[in-house]
């Protein structure tokens, strides 16, 4: 009987581990910009409430120039101005408009953003508006390092927000203006969230074989079924499963490729390579959700894969695995097509669970040799892309990729996302797929290795990595707190605190050898073949 099984999805396995986890830089700080006393802002977001005719409008978000007053965290302690457009409209010589007690509007060009400021502050502007050229936000920093003693706030906000504001004074209405900048919260409960997510995914990912095993107690259906060796079943199972064993080579050159590619995002990242991105990781979620919930259904009821059809080029197909299918191809496309949505993250963090089951059973670590490789390589990857790339390429790669900054903003999507429930910004935290998958080979083999050896919790490895993984993130939290926010490399706290605890526990209860080498010796197990 046929089955559904996408052969790209072995490829997709070298693209999943590509992008580790980063969080959102949102507060960033210019060290290249000249500095003076005046000119040492730390840059902040900033809301910007409209009301048109005394009516209640947009809200637009801006961001602070390095230089002029700082604003109030809270609404109620800042006070509404009248918007008005500059005459020149850069801003770069005495307006010819009244600025007194508004805020001036200037577009972005024809001088340097300190003398804007100086030009309307001496109109009496109240604060000033600059209208980016893109569709973005610009770091506003002075020009050069002589004082800048600007007293009014200045801040930038994008092409598409000023020409909304320009349609309203366009039609004659008054507008007013209202500046605040509510801090943002560095960790959000959504970490939370987050933490039982990804400890709960390399959990089950670890125990979905005994979570979908046949029932032992199903007496009558064993003896129905005729007699196999238990090398037989195991080669069957693993046959089935296309199996792959990483090894000491490809765990080096899989980290290489890896880079590569990420390098190769950073420079050619665009929404079409996005889109990209998307196909493949809709094609390996759906094959990922079809298997989750094919094996969870068959393992409590056998009968319902009965039933099957004939189909063209596919032969005779299970009728409720290609429901299933379908399914699975309609809830992809669903997020998809509205993955810009506030509730897609959702569908795309199911479809990424999935996946990542998928993958934990298709690839496998054979021993602590292997893993180690494998988590050292991975260690320095992560590290490298996230703090020593900037020396190089001028910004953090994995961060820029992660966000998405030049395919438009739109981040990729081999990631788990919650929203930041609290934060007055809103937004989202994130974990990439790699710091899942990594430790999750480990924390699989860590299973598989217990089971082998009837190792019982206490005197096993499972559930010691599994506590050091879940410390491992908290380790992340708390590294992002203390460094305000910035991305963080989450290899750097999970592989200590998972191939770490392994050797350690293994060298204090004389297993490590075994532990080394284990899957050698074909007589301690039938491992499957390396591929």
């Amino acid at each position: 009987m046929a089955s559904f099984s996408s052969p790209g999805l072995r490829v997709l396995l070298l693209l999943l581990f590509v992008i580790a986890a980063g969080a959102d830089d949102v507060q960033q700080d210019d060290e290249r910009a000249p500095k003076s006393e005046s000119c040492n802002n730390p840059f902040q977001l900033v809301k910007v409430k409209s009301w048109v005719d005394g009516e209640e409008g947009s809200t637009y978000t801006g961001v602070t120039a390095k230089f002029g007053s700082l604003l109030p965290e809270k609404a109620e302690n800042s006070v509404k101005y009248p918007a008005v457009f500059s005459n020149p409209i850069d801003c770069c010589s005495t307006s010819l408009s009244q600025l007194s007690g508004s805020v001036a509007l200037c577009v972005r060009g024809g001088c340097d953003f300190t003398t804007k400021a100086v030009f309307a502050e001496s109109g009496g502007a109240t604060g000033m508006l600059v209208i980016n050229d893109e569709e973005d936000l610009f770091e506003m920093v002075c020009s050069n390092s002589t004082e800048a003693n600007i007293s009014i706030p200045v801040v930038m906000i994008t092409k598409l927000e000023g020409e909304d504001l320009n349609k309203s004074l366009a039609s004659g209405r008054r507008v007013e203006i209202l500046l605040y900048a509510p801090p943002e919260t560095l960790l959000d409960f959504s970490v939370a969230f987050l933490w039982l997510m990804s400890v709960g995914t390399i959990i089950c990912a670890s125990l979905w074989s005994d979570l979908t095993a046949p029932e032992k107690s199903d007496e009558r259906y064993n003896e129905l079924c005729p007699k196999e060796s238990s090398n037989a079943e195991t080669a069957k199972d693993d046959s089935d499963k296309e199996i792959v064993n990483i090894d000491s080579k490809g765990a080096i050159i899989f980290v290489i490729t890896a880079s590569t590619f990420l390098v190769l995002l950073f420079f050619f990242m665009s929404s079409w390579f996005i889109w990209v991105l998307i196909v493949l990781f809709c094609i390996g979620g759906i094959e990922g959700m079809h298997n989750c919930i094919i094996s969870l259904t068959l393992s409590k009821c056998r009968n319902c894969g009965q039933k099957t059809v004939n189909l063209p080029l596919f032969g005779e197909i299970s009728i409720f695995s290609l429901v299933v299918l379908l399914f699975c191809v309609a809830f992809a496309i669903f997020w998809a097509a509205t993955r810009q949505k506030s509730y897609s993250w959702v569908g795309q963090d199911i479809l990424g669970i999935c996946l990542m089951i998928t993958v934990l059973q298709l690839a496998r670590l054979p021993n602590i040799k292997v893993a180690t490789v494998l988590l050292c390589c991975a260690f320095v990857y992560d590290i490298f892309w996230v703090f020593i790339s900037p020396v190089i390429f001028h910004e953090s790669v994995m961060i820029a990729v992660a966000r998405g900054d030049k395919a438009g903003g739109e981040a990729i999507p081999m990631l788990l996302k919650f929203p930041r429930l609290f934060d007055p910004w809103g937004g989202y935290d994130m974990i990439g797929f790699g710091d899942i998958l990594f430790p999750g080979l480990l924390i699989s083999f860590a299973h598989r290795f217990d089971k082998d050896n009837k190792k019982g919790a206490s005197n096993g490895y499972f559930l010691w990595l599994v506590i050091g993984y879940g410390i491992g993130l908290v380790f992340t939290y708390l590294g992002l707190y203390l460094m305000n926010g910035n991305g963080q490399p989450a290899l750097l706290y999970l592989v200590p605190c998972t191939l770490g605890v392994t050797i350690i526990l293994g060298w204090i209860r004389g297993e490590l050898k075994s532990l080394w080498n284990y899957g050698t010796d074909s007589s301690l197990s039938a491992e499957p073949s390396e591929v």
